[in-house]
């Protein structure tokens, strides 16, 4: 367990950034989670695509497009609840998947 923590501990910081998302903050809270999505994103991308899992290497480079702060995508807060919850849920998803092979 703790090796894993060691590989995947950017993941777990994702999780918790998207979650707390969910309640109200300051706007720089919202910029600051979409710097670090799309670093985390772009950044699980490339360990995915390193190791041949190109399905996670699409998931998390899209996750990083949609998260990234240059050119970003407007949504309506209700819509950016919505896909903080699923995105946390693909990064859970991604930490039980690569846990049990």
């Amino acid at each position: 367990m703790n090796n894993f923590l060691k590989q995947n501990w950017f993941k777990v910081i994702a999780i918790i950034l998207l979650l707390w998302a969910l309640t109200d903050n300051q706007y720089s809270y919202y910029q600051f989670v979409r710097w670090a999505i799309m670093i985390i994103g772009g950044y699980s991308a490339y360990l995915s695509y390193t190791v041949n899992k190109n399905e996670w290497a699409w998931t998390f480079s899209i996750i990083a497009i949609l998260f990234n702060p240059i050119i970003p995508f407007y949504f309506s807060k209700n819509s950016w609840q919505i896909l903080d919850i699923i995105v946390a849920i693909i990064f859970s998803y991604s930490l039980i998947n690569r846990k049990t092979k």
